[in-house]
């Protein structure tokens, strides 16, 4: 039985890594074959430059997220590509059309019910955050063992048919230096968003989903590819849903969408 097509005004992902052994790209390609959008912005770390420079790893699902991406395109849907440190070679690509795709630093997003938001990758803030020493609490080495057991941890659970589950998410979620980071992460957007007068930010970069609103800011991070599976959706109406998306392309698609909560103490 077909699937249903899911309906939006605008999508929003980042941190794909394509590229990278860790991405999770037959998820992505499900989603993207599925929805019908406006407008997709690809707000950083779509290909991993960095992973492939160590070692070249490019099958067949990440050739097919590049090629329905630029189908997309082609069909009319307004595709922008803002590049992140990932990608940064990107970033010297400044034609306004190309394949189809915009290519920019960042882009000012205006939903439908008129808000403006700022839509950057993110790693602006390192300067401020220090988000570079993210991991050093746990070491390059640890993080890239952890990437490597939630691979394991994927395959055998897909082998029993269990739902994608992110083991290396959450080891990270119960390490305090990690959600100190994470605030500091976010107080530099939401300062950046008010310092400009816009009303939020929808941003990536640092692998964590989330939707909040703080001082009548809303701050947005699209999440990733690799460890969370997660999007951003805008309804017609303007309302914004953080969403997962974690079954696989042989099963039936599930959305949940993520709590939100306040951290007006963040900013």
């Amino acid at each position: 039985m077909p699937q249903a097509r899911l309906d939006a005004r605008t999508l929003f992902i980042s941190d794909i890594h394509l590229g990278s052994k860790d991405c999770k790209a037959e998820f992505l390609l499900h989603l993207l074959k599925r929805v019908d959008v406006k407008k997709l912005y690809l707000v950083g770390d779509i290909v991993d430059f960095w992973a492939m420079k160590r070692q070249i790893f490019w099958p067949a699902p990440h050739h097919q997220v590049i090629q329905q991406i630029l189908s997309m395109a082609r069909n009319g849907v307004e595709v922008i590509y803002i590049p992140g440190n990932h990608d940064e070679v990107m970033r010297k690509y400044r034609h306004p059309d190309v394949a189809s795709i915009r290519i920019q630093r960042q882009a000012i997003h205006t939903t439908a019910d008129k808000k403006r938001l700022l839509v950057l990758h993110g790693d602006v803030f390192d300067a401020e955050t220090c988000h570079s020493k993210l991991l050093s609490f746990v070491g390059d080495h640890l993080y890239d063992f952890l990437l490597w057991l939630n691979r394991q941890t994927h395959r055998v659970r897909n082998l029993f048919g269990h739902n994608y589950w992110s083991l290396s998410a959450y080891v990270k979620s119960q390490i305090g230096k990690a959600e100190e980071v994470i605030g500091h992460y976010r107080a530099a957007a939401l300062r950046e968003t008010n310092k400009r007068g816009l009303d939020g930010i929808v941003c990536g970069h640092i692998h964590h989903p989330e939707l909040v609103e703080s001082d009548k800011l809303l701050y947005a991070n699209t999440g990733d590819w690799v460890e969370n599976c997660t999007a951003l959706f805008e309804s017609h109406e303007g309302e914004l849903s953080l969403m997962n998306y974690t079954l696989s392309d042989a099963k039936p698609a599930r959305f949940s969408r993520r709590r939100q909560r306040s951290y007006n103490n963040a900013a």
